[in-house]
């Protein structure tokens, strides 16, 4: 598969002032691929270690962080001799070898010609328990589920996807249908890779399910490993409550329906972990819409969407007839797959997010995007009704740009742009943003 990341780790790998790698992401996002595909392709050679397979290597940090040794150490294992210009070496479960987090540091003062990128369980890394947390001292790649233009050069459509990137909308109006197909199969089907490939290999809807169960239990098997005991029941609690959360009219999170009577206070850490985990995505209300957005964000309302579209649908058992029914799938327990998507996609582009509503919550923005000095608004339609009296009021009072997200073709009319869902994003290289 390819993945738009490689990117980010070019760029990681000429950097001269190139700091230890760390990837952050769900369980089962790619994270330990990425890293070895990008090894294989752009290095000379690769060590990878896995501490938690290998468990002799456990207490490779614990005497002490001299570089020299901890090299020779990983020369023996990998029975190589280890090039610093041109060897990528891979941690992974960096998590489970004590003071494995701490040891980045070093590598970044005192050798820091090693290219060196680490990876393990979000629910270990977020919350280690070893000394201080390197701060400062590495770079960061968080990743994502597959998005659907990922998810269209998978399954052999780059060349759509190319045209979605640049804007094509003569090519796309022709494959319009064929896109819409392709982008309910990827609502049910999702972006975790297992899944895809899953779904590539048998094109079975229900062995797809059953992988996307699998991952359910791994999370919250992850839950009771991870979280203290105190915290452990509640994180379940908030996590099985995500579809209910979704299926409402309004979305805004809701602590009661977590828990009758459940109040912020009691479920505050629980879902700090799940965001920390990567298992959530957070959007905060706005409550004006100006620049900088992050002045204006209002902390203690917010909804949140899972990291990725397939899982919610395997959470609320959504059947695969909706693949086929329509726009079924787009409009499933009040259009909570389509935002789910929505927010996902946009999360890929790693932009501030938020959403608007006004003081009486009788209007609503569903997602607001800062990029650069723009303020977007947008507009999400599971459907082909798309009126919205809330949203062209919005735009003659805060006069921001607006986009439509909707299951009809392209259009674009004197104050807004109507963009199919299936090429959300690209805001790089959409015209009207430049």
């Amino acid at each position: 598969m390819l993945r738009d990341k490689v990117q980010e780790l070019l760029a990681w790998k000429a950097d001269p002032r190139r700091k230890p790698l760390v990837v952050k992401g769900a369980r089962q996002v790619g994270k330990t691929w990425l890293l070895q595909s990008f090894g294989k392709q752009y290095y000379r050679q690769m060590v990878y270690v896995n501490f938690e397979e290998q468990k002799n290597l456990q207490n490779l940090f614990l005497a002490d962080f001299n570089i020299p040794r901890i090299i020779k150490a990983l020369e023996i294992t990998a029975q190589i001799d280890i090039d610093a210009a041109d060897t990528l070496i891979i941690f992974d479960e960096i998590q489970t070898a004590e003071n494995g987090i701490t040891a980045l540091k070093y590598f970044y003062e005192n050798a820091p010609q090693y290219h060196v990128a680490a990876a393990g369980s979000m629910l270990g890394i977020a919350h280690y328990k070893g000394s201080s947390f390197p701060v400062g001292k590495v770079d960061f790649l968080t990743l994502m589920p597959l998005s659907f233009l990922e998810f269209l050069q998978a399954i052999g459509q780059s060349r759509l996807a190319d045209s979605i990137k640049s804007y094509d909308w003569a090519t796309l109006h022709s494959f319009h249908s064929v896109l819409m197909d392709q982008l309910r199969i990827y609502m049910y089907v999702g972006g975790m890779p297992e899944a895809i490939n899953t779904y590539l290999a048998s094109n079975d809807f229900q062995k797809v399910r059953k992988v996307q169960q699998n991952l359910l239990n791994a999370y919250q098997s992850d839950f009771a490993k991870y979280a203290p005991i105190d915290i452990a029941p509640k994180l379940n609690m908030v996590w099985q409550s995500m579809p209910a959360q979704l299926a409402k009219e309004n979305k805004k999170f809701v602590f009661n329906v977590v828990k009758e009577g459940g109040r912020a206070k009691e479920f505050e850490v629980a879902i700090q972990w799940l965001l920390d985990s990567g298992l959530l995505l957070k959007i905060n209300r706005i409550t004006v819409p100006k620049l900088p957005m992050a002045a204006y964000e209002e902390a203690a309302v917010y909804k949140l969407f899972l990291v990725d579209v397939g899982l919610l649908g395997a959470m609320a058992n959504l059947p695969p007839q909706t693949i086929i029914d329509g726009d079924r799938i787009f409009q499933e327990f009040k259009g909570a797959i389509a935002e789910q998507y929505v927010c996902q996609q946009l999360a890929t582009e790693a932009k501030p997010v938020g959403y608007w509503t006004n003081d009486k919550s009788t209007a609503e923005v569903d997602f607001l995007v800062q990029i650069e000095d723009k303020l977007i608004a947008i507009e999400v339609k599971s459907g082909e009704n798309v009126r919205s009296k809330s949203f062209s009021e919005f735009y003659k009072k805060y006069q921001t740009l607006a986009i439509r997200y909707s299951a009809l073709p392209y259009l674009q009319n004197e104050w807004m742009q109507n963009i199919p869902l299936y090429a959300i994003g690209q805001f790089d290289t959409n015209p009207v943003l430049k």
